[in-house]
């Protein structure tokens, strides 16, 4: 969310960032916002008139009364009622004009980094770097699922008859995998400095519209029944919300976390060859990586996150690229992000398995979260975020990168760094 005094003072760089990710429905919002913005200032500054006056009347009184001049005494507090009813009004106004204010201001995109590229949607992303060399296998590489079926690691049917389209049961050595990756994954963040933790599955809807936009939120988001609850879609929501109201000494900082959760999302829209088996489903496991900042600090951080992740990829001879996500194809809340694509062999094309965001300061400014400075100066903390695996998307790829054939069986080889999380087996072989 935009600083509202930052709309006030530069309108018309609102107005060019909505242009450039391709919102022009929403540019009569920035008039209607300066509008209401003005008439709810006129309205607090008559509020603060009412209210001095009252205040200025009622001591009256007790002078009056102390005089003896009941008559007079009794005007004044005739004034001072119809003063705070007065006040009454100005405050209901006030209320409401607020909630108009923010209602809009939530919906204004922030404010995208100048280096983002402008484009209409992702067919405009921008391809930065390739890591690793394409691989090519001299045998027909099965669709992921049917891999996953050689080593009897998958049951779709079943938990179609118990829960429906988009779950799936892992087993054998094929659940044991996902838990591998998972596992490794936690102690290489572990490893680069971040503190390990275990968040909520569930956040209150302060949070989710704190954390996300509500096209976002009404795409991914479950609702429990009768509760003020919803379903994680992600564990950064979470997480980002642990600092919900909070004052952080900047001596603290940065806060660098990185959290294990199950993922429920509606998937709305899905489609394709990638978006069968188990590419997009409504239940997964992530490891994640969230870092709460100073400002001058976030791209820094920026860079040092999605360079993890391409690191954890390629130590898993996974073939990987960064793309960048251009202006049109950043939700509202980013200012800057990344994918991280991996190779997919059968499908002769990359694919996203990370996204690294920068947020800036909007979800600090819907969440309240600040920093208070060595000098006292108190500010809004930069947030981002940035997948470290999510199986079983990231699985997809280190099957199909690993797979091997001999003529006979199928087999997935185990790199080195995984290999202490399966028990030190270099592979598996078809049963």
């Amino acid at each position: 969310m935009l600083d509202l005094k930052f709309v006030r003072e530069n309108p018309e760089i609102v107005r060019q960032n909505i242009k450039n990710k391709f919102q022009d429905s929403k540019l009569p919002l920035v008039d209607e916002v300066l509008k209401l913005d003005e008439q709810n200032r006129k309205n607090k500054q008559e509020a603060d008139n009412l209210r001095a006056n009252r205040n200025r009347i009622s001591k009256q009184i007790g002078a009056l009364m102390g005089q003896g001049k009941k008559e007079e005494a009794q005007e004044m507090k005739r004034l001072v009622t119809e003063q705070s009813e007065k006040l009454a009004e100005a405050e209901k106004k006030e209320a409401e004009l607020s909630a108009k204010v923010r209602e809009i201001m939530m919906t204004l995109p922030n404010i995208i980094d100048p280096s983002v590229p402008i484009g209409r949607d992702d067919s405009e992303n921008v391809e930065v770097e390739q890591f690793g060399k394409q691989t090519k296998a001299d045998f027909e590489i099965p669709y992921h699922t049917d891999i996953m079926a050689l080593f009897n690691g998958i049951d779709k049917e079943s938990a179609g008859r118990v829960s429906g389209e988009g779950f799936y049961y892992l087993m054998g050595d094929i659940a044991r995998l996902h838990s591998a990756v998972l596992a490794y994954a936690r102690d290489f963040m572990i490893d680069k400095g971040f503190t390990y933790c275990i968040p909520p599955f569930m956040i209150r809807s302060n949070v989710v519209t704190g954390v996300m936009s509500f096209s976002e939120m009404d795409a991914m988001m479950y609702k429990i029944e009768g509760e003020d609850l919803y379903l994680i879609g992600t564990s950064e929501h979470s997480m980002i919300g642990k600092f919900i109201n909070t004052m952080t000494a900047e001596s603290e900082l940065p806060l660098t976390l990185t959290s294990y959760s199950p993922c429920f999302r509606k998937e709305k829209g899905a489609h394709g060859i990638e978006e069968r088996g188990i590419y997009r489903i409504h239940q997964f496991e992530k490891q994640e990586m969230i870092v709460v900042c100073k400002p001058q600090d976030s791209m820094e951080w920026f860079n040092k996150m999605w360079s993890f992740s391409v690191e954890l990829f390629r130590s898993l001879d996974i073939p990987v690229r960064t793309l960048e996500c251009c202006s049109g194809d950043l939700a509202d809340l980013k200012v800057k992000s990344y994918d991280v694509e991996a190779w997919s062999p059968k499908q002769g094309k990359y694919f996203e398995v990370c996204s690294c965001s920068n947020l800036g300061d909007a979800q600090a400014r819907r969440l309240g979260i600040r920093i208070k400075g060595e000098n006292g100066e108190k500010y809004l903390a930069h947030t981002l975020n940035n997948t470290v695996v999510a199986p079983p998307r990231m699985l997809i790829a280190f099957l199909e990168n690993n797979l091997e054939f001999d003529g006979e069986k199928y087999s997935v080889r185990i790199p080195q760094a995984l290999r202490p999380y399966m028990g030190g087996k270099d592979k598996i072989v078809q049963k």
